[in-house]
C-alpha cells in the first residue's frame, strides 16, 4: 500500500521520455552497446563521474561525446598526454599588468559536461588534480576556492592498464568514479552495420543532427527525482551486504567502502527510474553491483596471476547471498 501511494506521489514522465530520446538518437549512431548507453545515462542521473574502458577503437570517446551532445549544458574536451600539468586542467594565476595584480585563469575543467580522454596517459601528479574538483564539485588555487556549476560530470575513457603507455589510476581517484564501463569488441553482425554505415558515410551525418534533449537545469532536477525514489530497508540490506562480502572474501585484498554501498544505491535507483519505476528492486542492485565494484576492489596477487577477473568474484559475492522477495 505504501507503494501505491508513493507512486501517486512520483510523476517519471518526463524522465522517461528524456531517456527514450536520448536512447533513441545514440541507438541510430553506435552500434550495439545498450547496456553500456543505459549506464551513462543512469551515472548522470545518480549525479556520478563515469570512467569508460576498452581498447583503442570501439567509440568510447564518440560515445561520450554523443551523450554531451543530448544535453545542453557547457561541455570541454580534455586530451589527457605524458606532459599534460595540472594547471592546464584546473587553470593558473596569470598577472595582470593592468590591474597590477594576479587573476585566474579557468582550465577546461570548469564547464558543465568534462570528457576527459584517455584519463591513464598521465602520470600520477596530473592525476592528483583531479581529486578535490571530482569529489568536492571545487577548486582551490592560491588560497581561493572556486566551486562548479552544477551539474558537474566527468565522463573519462581509459585504455585497459596492460596497454603501452598508461599509468594506472590511483586507488582515491577510482573510488570517485560511480561506474566503470568496459566496452568489448562488436559481435559479427554488430561490426558489419559499422561497416555499412561507414561506407555509406552516414554516421558524421547523423553525429551533425544530435540535438540537444535535456538542459542541464533538466538535468539537476531529474536527479532530485531519482533521490527521491523508494527503496525497502531489505533491499539496502541486500546492497550492503554485497559490499561488506567484498572486505571479507579470500579473493579480494582490498574490498569496497561505505561510498560503493551508497553508489549501489544511488546507481540502482536511477536504473529504476530509467525502467519507468519509482522503487528499486534486487534486479537493479545486482545489475549496477559490477560497474560500481569493478574498479574499487583489488584482487589478491594469486588470483590476479590465475586470470580471475574482479566481475567473477562479483558474480560468485552475489550468487551465496540470499536475495530478498
Amino acid at each position: 500500500m505504501e507503494n501505491e501511494n508513493f507512486e501517486q506521489r512520483t510523476d517519471l514522465g518526463r524522465l522517461s521520455n528524456a531517456v527514450e530520446q536520448i536512447k533513441a538518437t545514440l541507438s541510430t549512431i553506435i552500434v550495439g552497446q545498450q547496456q553500456v548507453i543505459d549506464l551513462i545515462i543512469a551515472g548522470i542521473l545518480a549525479d556520478g563521474h563515469i570512467l569508460i574502458e576498452g581498447v583503442p577503437g570501439v567509440a568510447k570517446t564518440l560515445t561520450a561525446k554523443l551523450v554531451a551532445k543530448a544535453v545542453d549544458a557547457q561541455y570541454s574536451r580534455i586530451q589527457f598526454t605524458p606532459d599534460l600539468m595540472p594547471s592546464d586542467v584546473l587553470g593558473t594565476s596569470v598577472f595582470n599588468l593592468q590591474t597590477a595584480s594576479f587573476e585566474f585563469k579557468q582550465g577546461p575543467v570548469f564547464g558543465n559536461i568534462i570528457l576527459i580522454d584517455e584519463i591513464n596517459r598521465a602520470p600520477a601528479k596530473t592525476q592528483s588534480a583531479l581529486f578535490e574538483v571530482m569529489e568536492e564539485r571545487q577548486v582551490t588555487i592560491d588560497s581561493h576556492t572556486y566551486k562548479m556549476h552544477e551539474p558537474f560530470i566527468v565522463l573519462a575513457t581509459q585504455n585497459p592498464v596492460e596497454q603501452e603507455g598508461t599509468y594506472r589510476l590511483p586507488e582515491a581517484q577510482l573510488d570517485r568514479f560511480l561506474f566503470k564501463i568496459e566496452i568489448k569488441y562488436p559481435s559479427f553482425e554488430e561490426e558489419i552495420t559499422i561497416l555499412t554505415q561507414q561506407h555509406q558515410q552516414k554516421t558524421l551525418e547523423q553525429v551533425s543532427e544530435v540535438k540537444p534533449v535535456l538542459s542541464g537545469s533538466d538535468i539537476v532536477a531529474l536527479r532530485q527525482q531519482v533521490r527521491a525514489l523508494y527503496v525497502e530497508p531489505k533491499i539496502l540490506a541486500f546492497a550492503a551486504r554485497i559490499v561488506i562480502e567484498t572486505r571479507s572474501n579470500r579473493s579480494i585484498y582490498l574490498g569496497g567502502s561505505p561510498r560503493a554501498s551508497l553508489a549501489i544505491v544511488y546507481a540502482a535507483k536511477a536504473i529504476a527510474a530509467i525502467n519507468g519505476r519509482d522503487f528499486v528492486t534486487p534486479d537493479d542492485i545486482i545489475l549496477v553491483a559490477a560497474p560500481v565494484l569493478r574498479h574499487r576492489i583489488m584482487l589478491t596477487p594469486d588470483k590476479e596471476m590465475e586470470g580471475v577477473t574482479p566481475d567473477e568474484v562479483i558474480a560468485q559475492i552475489i550468487q551465496k547471498i540470499e536475495i530478498p522477495r
